[in-house]
């Protein structure tokens, strides 16, 4: 009886040992050779939601997916990586980095004081070339805007810089909505898209306009002007009125121009929502204005990073362009001051140390980046979810806009200003406007780098004294917890500066609107904030 027992268990043994073999090899195989399918339920990190894809599944089920696919993706459409990365598990507090920063209940307040008046009747006629690019235009369009009132002039609608860098021959209407542009204004400023006839032989006077100009000098100088002529034209438009100081009507005027009156083109904003709605699709997303292009390193000779022989062609740019007077620079001195821009490399090991996690979509916009490939895969290695127009949109969909880098840029604009978290990495004219836009909107998250401290963080690690890790990341944090676009007032100029260099140091109108267009809510929305 004993023996049959020990028989019984020896056979439970052997069947129970054959049963554990047999499910550990079934369970190696589903992993390497696939023999389970993937559950098609399983939450992808990656994959784009699409509502045509949802009705595909339930009416063709899966068999079909690739054919859909392909019908209604563009080619070139970025589709996501395959894997995401493992990320660091001292980084734990992710929804700090999109929630939105407190905006003190500050809200729009750009409506007329009681003692406003319709236009007064016209003296003349204002001409004006703008210069630069997209964002120097915009600015300097909405200024011309608030002197010709100042000055009571009809404003004609201005011609777009096709001379500069660029070199693009958009017209105005090809880039704003013209005809909102000069309605929206109907009650400030007469507005007309074309010098009357009768005064097109009429004697003009062409004037450059001093920069950071106030009321004395508009009303004195240039006002005095319209004894002699009917037409006054403004040669350039960048920064020809002072920041501080001005009228608060005028203010406000600008702002309106700036942020209601100055749409974009009906088609630019058309495309510029499909690419944000394309863009959300992947999640929460990051707008890195990666400002590492040929002429802005080229202008800033900054070097750094590069190899003898591009160093070599930037400098040969810097001198052949007339418009850029500074032409020996040191561009060590430059880094060590902060006023180079990241290179994709650094913009990588920063996010990083502020917590974003390695499968954040990102969209770079810029032009095309310096170097190519070879420097963007040190930012690629660390963010593989790096999206741009041309990943997002069809050849065909960015065809009309090919070739004018100002209609381009536009379309990068819409997608910054529209992002979850918007960083430059260079403080330009794309970078303030951008920022200025976003504090009117309700001081959206803008992550603004401080490259002077940043540099010698970088240093230090290519050096090997410091290591990427907790300490970096929190030294980082905690450098940049006031820097992420929070409400304050418009700073004002550097204490001891004089003549010029104090206008120039004081934080540009468009850059912090506040507190001349933003106001408390708890206060009168027709005043200005003290």
């Amino acid at each position: 009886m004993q023996t049959r027992r020990w028989k019984a268990v020896g056979l439970m043994r052997r069947i129970l040992s054959c049963a554990i073999c047999t499910i550990a090899m079934m369970s190696l195989l589903s992993v390497h050779l696939h023999i389970f399918p993937r559950h098609s339920k399983l939450p992808d990190p990656f994959k784009l939601p699409n509502p045509q894809i949802e009705i595909r599944d339930k009416i063709l089920g899966t068999e079909q997916e690739q054919r859909w696919t392909s019908e209604f993706t563009p080619p070139n459409v970025f589709l996501g990586p395959l894997s995401s990365q493992q990320f660091p598990v001292w980084r734990t507090n992710c929804p700090r980095l999109w929630k939105p920063v407190p905006n003190r209940d500050y809200m729009p307040c750009t409506q007329p004081t009681p003692n406003y008046t319709a236009p007064p009747e016209s003296r003349g006629y204002l001409l004006a070339h703008t210069n630069g690019g997209l964002n120097q235009m915009r600015a300097g369009i909405c200024d011309m805007v608030a002197i010709a009132r100042i000055i009571n002039a009809t404003l004609v609608v201005p011609e777009l810089d096709k001379k500069s860098y660029w070199q693009d021959s958009s017209n105005f209407s090809d880039v704003f909505n013209e005809d909102h542009f000069i309605n929206a204004l109907a009650n400030d400023v007469k507005v007309i898209k074309k010098l009357p006839m009768e005064m097109s032989g009429a004697t003009k006077a062409d004037k450059y306009f001093k920069s950071w100009s106030g009321m004395d000098y508009y009303q004195g100088e240039i006002a005095s002007m319209w004894a002699d002529y009917k037409v006054i034209l403004a040669a350039k438009t960048d920064s020809r009125l002072a920041n501080n100081n001005l009228p608060a009507d005028i203010q406000k005027l600008r702002c309106r121009a700036c942020y209601e009156a100055l749409c974009f083109a009906p088609q630019i904003e058309a495309m510029g929502k499909l690419l944000v709605d394309r863009m959300r699709s992947y999640g929460t997303y990051i707008a890195l204005h990666l400002r590492y292009e040929k002429d802005i390193l080229a202008f800033t000779g900054c070097t750094h990073g590069l190899s003898p022989a591009e160093a070599d062609e930037l400098k040969k740019i810097r001198d052949a362009n007339d418009e850029w007077k500074v032409k020996d620079i040191d561009p060590r001195e430059q880094r060590s001051k902060g006023f180079c821009p990241l290179t994709p490399k650094e913009a990588a090991i920063f996010l990083s140390a502020l917590g974003y996690p390695s499968n954040t979509p990102i969209y770079i916009a810029a032009g095309e980046i310096y170097g190519g490939d070879s420097y963007m895969d040190d930012l690629r290695s660390r963010y593989p979810m790096l999206m741009s127009k041309e990943k997002l949109a069809s050849i065909e969909e960015l065809e009309p806009f090919a070739n004018h880098s100002t209609q381009l840029a536009a379309l990068d604009y819409i997608l910054s200003v529209e992002s979850d978290v918007f960083m430059p990495t260079y403080s330009g004219n794309m970078a303030r406007a951008v920022e200025g836009h976003r504090r009117f909107l309700g001081h959206r998250r803008t992550i603004s780098p401080d490259k002077k401290a940043l540099v010698r963080l970088f240093d230090k690690i290519e050096q090997g004294i410091k290591k990427e890790g907790k300490l970096l990341s929190d030294k980082v944090i905690e450098r940049h917890k006031k820097r992420q676009g929070s409400p304050r007032k418009r700073k004002g100029p550097i204490p001891g500066t004089k003549g010029m260099d104090r206008f120039r140091s004081e934080e540009a109108f468009y850059v912090n609107p506040l507190p001349d267009c933003l106001c408390a809510q708890s206060r009168n929305l027709n005043t200005s904030v003290s």
